[in-house]
């Protein structure tokens, strides 16, 4: 599924970054744009991101998904 459309970045896309050493948002804006433009994405991205690596999120933070 696109995650973020402006960049055309996909679930799959994350979940490869995610292997490939990403962290956070800030790692991938840097390796595949996403929140660069609108920025809608980010909170879809940053739980895609947290699945990718188990769940492993902050305690407490929780996350809506974008509209």
């Amino acid at each position: 599924m696109y995650v973020c459309v402006c960049q055309a970045v996909t679930d799959r896309q994350i979940r490869e970054a995610a292997q490939g050493g990403a962290r956070t948002l800030k790692d991938l804006r840097r390796d595949l744009g996403v929140t660069r433009d609108c920025g809608r994405c980010a909170s879809c991205a940053h739980e895609c991101l947290q699945e990718a690596h188990g769940g492993q999120g902050k305690p407490g933070k929780v996350l809506r998904k974008a509209a």
